[in-house]
C-alpha cells in the first residue's frame, strides 16, 4: 500500500530542497523524522511537515501504524518561477527569478516475514541456558604457516651514506 502526500508551490528552490529529500529516501519514517529534527536547512520544516501529514493520511485513511512505514519516493520537482526586476547601471534592468517547487513524498508499507517472526517467537521461549548448551564451540583456528621462512634469516640492508655533491653552482659577479 502505498500512501502520497503532496506540497505545491514551496518558495523554496527546488535544488535547496533536493538536499533535504536525498537524505531521507529509503529510510523509516522515525529515522527521517530525527534527521530532519536536527538539520540546519530552511527546506527542513515544510519537509518535515510534509512529512506528518503522509503520516496521518496512513493512519487515518488506511489503518497503518507509523511503526511499519517507510519513505519510498520523494520527489522534488521546479514550480512556476515569479520574475522581479532589479535595476542596474546605465538605465538596464536584470531579471531576478524566485523559484518554487513542488514536492511528493510517497510512504511504502513494511512487510514484514511472518516466518520470521515465528522464528524470533521460538527463540524467546527458549531460556537462555538451553540457548548456550546448543552452542557448538568452534576448535581454534589454525596459524598460518609464513610464506617465505627464508626471509627470515636476512637482515636488512644498511642505506649506503650519500655524498652530497652540489651539482649547480650559481656566482655572484
Amino acid at each position: 500500500m502505498q500512501v502520497t502526500a503532496k506540497l505545491s508551490y514551496l518558495r523554496i528552490a527546488p535544488r535547496k530542497v533536493r538536499l533535504v529529500a536525498d537524505m531521507l529516501r529509503g529510510r523509516s519514517v522515525e529515522e527521517a523524522q530525527n534527521i530532519l529534527n536536527f538539520t540546519v536547512k530552511k527546506a527542513t520544516l515544510p519537509v518535515l511537515k510534509l512529512l506528518r501529514s503522509a503520516v496521518a493520511n496512513a493512519k487515518n485513511n488506511f489503518h497503518i501504524e507509523k511503526e511499519n512505514l517507510y519513505i519510498s519516493k520523494v520527489l522534488v520537482n521546479e514550480g512556476p518561477k515569479l520574475k522581479r526586476w532589479i535595476a542596474r547601471a546605465r538605465g538596464k534592468a536584470d531579471e531576478i527569478q524566485k523559484k518554487t517547487s513542488h514536492i511528493t513524498i510517497v510512504l511504502g508499507e513494511i512487510k514484514r516475514d511472518v516466518a520470521a517472526e515465528k522464528y524470533v517467537k521460538k527463540e524467546e521461549g527458549v531460556k537462555k541456558e538451553e540457548r548456550g548448551a546448543e552452542r557448538i564451540e568452534k576448535a581454534p583456528k589454525a596459524k598460518k604457516e609464513k610464506l617465505r621462512p627464508a626471509a627470515e634469516g636476512l637482515k636488512p640492508k644498511k642505506e649506503k651514506e650519500r655524498e652530497t655533491k652540489k651539482v649547480f653552482r650559481r656566482t655572484a659577479f
